[in-house]
């Protein structure tokens, strides 16, 4: 359900070249959509734009010409809060508090993680794509409102 005010934010990581309905399904009504990286397929990218702008980061097994394009990280603003993508939680190479991030996205272990350190969120969506291990396939929601961030995963049935 939306409230006035407040922005729905799709998270969807390490898909893998894999888009499975149940997460086509789970992020729609988002205003936008975070792909924090291992898309696997740029028609995956083209498949969410259908619901919502997309910001995509590229991952560690994204290759050719098309991945290329991606970067490896980006800051986007989102109802006056800064959220910050990339693949690797490994590879952060900023203090999100100095730089005003209200959220750090990644992917990249397949796990997915909600935890606040120091007033910043940090959010691991876990993975969209084929199933690994005994991992649940899960995305997120963030719902951000007056600039503050919070955070849901959700279980995909498949």
């Amino acid at each position: 359900m939306s409230h006035p005010g407040v922005l729905r934010v799709g998270v969807i990581s390490d898909t893998h070249g894999l888009l499975r309905p149940e997460a086509v399904a789970a992020l729609r009504g988002s205003h936008r959509i975070l792909h924090a990286g291992d898309v696997g397929r740029a028609d995956i990218l083209d498949s969410l734009r259908a619901i919502a702008p997309v910001h995509a980061v590229r991952g560690n097994t994204d290759g050719g010409a098309w991945a290329q394009a991606l970067p490896l990280t980006e800051t986007v603003e989102v109802g006056g809060a800064l959220l910050h993508v990339l693949h690797d939680l490994h590879d952060l190479d900023l203090t999100p508090h100095a730089a005003g991030i209200a959220a750090v996205i990644s992917g990249h272990t397949h796990r997915p993680r909600i935890e606040e350190r120091g007033g910043i969120l940090y959010l691991n969506p876990g993975a969209a794509g084929p199933r690994r291990f005994d991992l649940p396939v899960t995305v997120a929601h963030l719902t951000v409102s007056e600039g503050k961030v919070q955070a849901h995963l959700v279980t995909l049935l498949v």
